[in-house]
């Protein structure tokens, strides 16, 4: 019976993803040390992803920088040379990313952000991403997402 359900389709509708309603506050913490890996997060979110300011990406990635995305090279140069053709935000005042949750444990911070996007039937739907990276020395050192070969 569980399988007929589902055979011709998704039978059930999705609660949407939200972003945080403060979504600066996520990027805080009461530990200083927390605090300090969230902030490079929040830098690399706005300054370097929304704004695209990535002549200033060596205050926020180390020179190895080790990329788990399968579309950017390894290293600082490679992954600014995948990001740097994207154009300049129009508004780089506050950080514009929809965050759902900001998580930091050991040397590790996650950003989740809520995504806008299309099922093959232009139906509009809500999903999450995540990119996590590795704060070494207060830059991140190495980078996770989701990503996949295109």
């Amino acid at each position: 019976m569980f399988f007929a359900l589902f055979a011709g389709g998704y039978a059930f509708a999705q609660e949407p993803v939200t972003p945080a309603a403060d979504v600066d506050a996520l990027f805080h913490d009461k530990n200083k040390k927390v605090d300090a890996m969230k902030q490079v997060a929040f830098h690399i979110e706005k300054e370097l992803l929304q704004c695209n300011y990535w002549d200033q990406s060596d205050k926020w990635l180390t020179d190895r920088y080790i990329q788990h995305n399968p579309q950017a090279a390894s290293g600082r140069a490679g992954v600014v040379k995948f990001f740097s053709s994207r154009p300049k935000a129009a508004s780089c005042d506050k950080l514009n990313a929809p965050v759902v949750a900001v998580l930091a444990q050991g040397d590790l911070v996650t950003v989740v952000t809520a995504r806008n996007l299309k099922d093959s039937k232009g139906n509009a739907y809500t999903s999450t991403w995540f990119d996590m990276w590795r704060i070494m020395d207060g830059k991140a050192d190495e980078h996770w997402d989701p990503a996949t070969r295109q």
